[in-house]
């Protein structure tokens, strides 16, 4: 829905911290299936936890850089097979409630911008402005297109379609902080506009 484009504009132009709450889930799943870490070993989950750290910045590109324990991943975690592994892991009540400690600790002064789909729900419920993005599946799908195959990533529209829908339908579906819009949530639909009127949009709510 162009979430983390807007997110990174926003922080930017303020000069706010920024939170990709996605990209926290996909590179704790990446972390994680790397050591071996299946979803259901409760225990492993809690060790990985407490011992990794993770961080973001935004490069010069204004792209959004991952470390794991200040080792950058950002091209290794970037790929549908990580959302969906990232989807799995979110899913655990003891996965979410290690990473929530870490979201909440990113709300610092200047301000903080946090991106994510159950921000305004479970992670900043108080917060003093709560954006719902949506936009057509196709559309999403052609965006996210563009977007990895400009980074060499190999896909199809097709297959990035049925991923986006099967993801939304278990993240809305999930017991534990499923997508759902709060109910105080400005919602703007992007399907046919241009990023630089919505950044606009969302600037202006926040004077």
């Amino acid at each position: 829905t162009g979430k983390g484009t807007l997110g990174n504009q926003i922080a930017k132009t303020r000069g706010w911290h920024l939170l990709d709450s996605g990209a926290l889930y996909r590179a704790f799943a990446f972390t994680a299936n790397q050591r071996g870490i299946a979803p259901a070993d409760i225990q492993g989950i809690g060790v990985l936890g407490r011992e990794t750290e993770f961080s973001f910045d935004i490069a010069a590109s204004g792209e959004v850089e991952i470390r794991v324990n200040g080792r950058e991943v950002s091209m290794r975690v970037r790929g549908e097979g990580c959302g969906r592994l990232a989807s799995m892991y979110a899913a655990i009540p003891a996965v979410r409630s290690r990473l929530i400690e870490h979201q909440r600790s990113r709300r610092q002064d200047p301000g903080l911008v946090a991106d994510g789909r159950d921000m305004g729900t479970v992670v900043f419920p108080d917060a003093t402005l709560k954006i719902f993005l949506t936009a057509s599946p196709e559309i999403r799908a052609q965006r996210r297109y563009n977007q990895l195959k400009s980074k060499d990533f190999d896909v199809t529209l097709r297959r990035l379609e049925a991923e986006i829908a099967e993801r939304d339908k278990q993240d809305a579906s999930r017991m534990v902080a499923p997508l759902v819009a709060a109910s105080d949530a400005v919602v703007i639909d992007t399907s046919r506009r241009r990023i630089g009127e919505i950044v606009e949009e969302v600037d202006g709510l926040l004077s």
